[in-house]
């Protein structure tokens, strides 16, 4: 029997092909920050008209609404970074941001083919690979329709429902709102990002359990789902191999 060479074609491909797992392994295990806004055109008394939730890799932390602009901490890593000084500064920016928002909502209502109240649910998103962001985002849906997505780190605009295609010209010709909801995703969210995984890592494990996609009212579509992307190239990895090995037993029989 031959023996295998560790430069021989087929052992190359595979060690190649296990680099690039290692690789896919590090490019999709980075840490995430997702602000979750819900804004009403109008509200009944006594009930807020903004409500966002904060997500740190997908784990519910933080709530805010309107009615008392007020932060609630949720968990051991909601009470940690309740003690930082950063705490004072979330609280006014998710107060500024849920107006401005809301402002938005106003300008955009004529645009929205209905008669009653009208409501922008809005996902602002960041994430770190590497020590470095490597993605910032806003994601629009109103009424609960997905219409638009706006992705920072290019300044580009993703048209998701044709409906909004107005809404979407409109905005992007507002250049002083493209560069504020880069600011906030790149600059802002990024900044948090990195002070509040000092205190994710530091913590034994998560406190709060990870709130699943179809139980928020928006789903983190700018996060690859890693464990799909690994059993995709898991089984991938795994073809090659068969392959390989069908090829290098064809080779010994000639």
């Amino acid at each position: 029997m031959r023996r295998i060479s560790l430069t021989s074609s087929p052992v190359r491909l595979l060690l190649f092909l296990l680099l690039l797992l290692i690789a896919l392994e590090i490019m999709v295990g980075g840490h995430s920050l997702c602000f979750n806004f819900t804004i009403k055109s109008l509200s009944r008394p006594g009930q807020p008209w903004c409500e966002a939730q904060v997500f740190l890799n997908k784990n519910l932390f933080l709530q805010y609404n309107s009615d008392n602009n007020m932060v609630k901490p949720l968990g051991l890593l909601g009470k940690k970074v309740y003690a930082t000084s950063t705490w004072g500064e979330l609280t006014q920016t998710l107060g500024e941001v849920g107006r401005d928002l809301r402002m938005l909502l106003c300008d955009i209502k004529p645009q929205i083919k209905t008669s009653d109240p009208s409501t922008l649910q809005v996902e602002m998103f960041c994430q770190r690979e590497a020590e470095r962001c490597t993605g910032a985002s806003w994601q629009f849906a109103t009424n609960g329709e997905k219409s638009l997505l706006f992705d920072a780190m290019n300044m580009t605009w993703t048209v998701i429902n044709h409906e909004a295609s107005k809404i979407k010209e409109t905005w992007k010709k507002d250049r002083g709102l493209e560069k504020y909801f880069r600011k906030l995703s790149k600059g802002d969210c990024d900044h948090w990002l990195r002070e509040f995984l000092g205190h994710w890592e530091a913590m034994p494990e998560p406190t709060v359990s990870p709130v699943n996609a179809s139980d928020i009212h928006w789903s983190s579509s700018s996060l690859p789902d890693r464990w799909i992307i690994l059993g995709a190239f898991i089984l991938l990895v795994l073809m090659g191999i068969v392959l390989i090995c069908v090829w290098w037993q064809n080779g010994e029989v000639r």
